[in-house]
């Protein structure tokens, strides 16, 4: 798919600005309204976690500075840390040169994995041995 509003921002040097709500309306979300979101710790630059916005998440995100998912599961928002306690505050907030992904960097209290782990990326390759590793100990409480 040819993303024409995001391929005509290429030429544009460091420092030109857009308006955000036109990017926004520009964001190519998939077939069921959806937009790939990263998370990453803003500190350490560690990648927490992965999630889905629509557009209202996104707004919603923006609006709080709370990260605000889109929960294909439940079909329903969340908000990290609501139940949890372990909150994402939003610090920063990009999107890739096709508009189709937005990177997130948050100030993470607690642990971003629903496991108790730091983040959701805790099952290591080890491509050599053929094997899948554990990293980290999983804390429910």
């Amino acid at each position: 798919m040819e993303h024409h509003y995001f391929k005509s921002l290429e030429h544009l040097g460091d420092g030109a600005e857009l308006r955000l709500t036109e990017v926004i309306d520009n964001i190519v979300f998939d077939d069921r309204g959806l937009l790939p979101v990263i998370t990453q710790d803003s500190e350490t630059k560690e990648i927490l976690m992965f999630a889905w916005m629509n557009k209202e998440a996104l707004q919603r995100t923006l609006s709080s500075k709370r990260m605000t998912y889109w929960s294909r599961s439940r079909q329903e928002y969340w908000v990290k840390g609501q139940t949890s306690g372990h909150t994402q505050a939003l610090m920063n907030m990009s999107f890739d040169c096709d508009g189709d992904v937005a990177l997130c960097q948050v100030k993470q209290e607690g642990k971003a994995c629903h496991t108790g782990r730091r983040d959701c990326f805790y099952l290591q390759v080890d491509h050599p041995n053929q094997r899948v590793l554990i990293k980290g100990e999983a804390n429910f409480t």
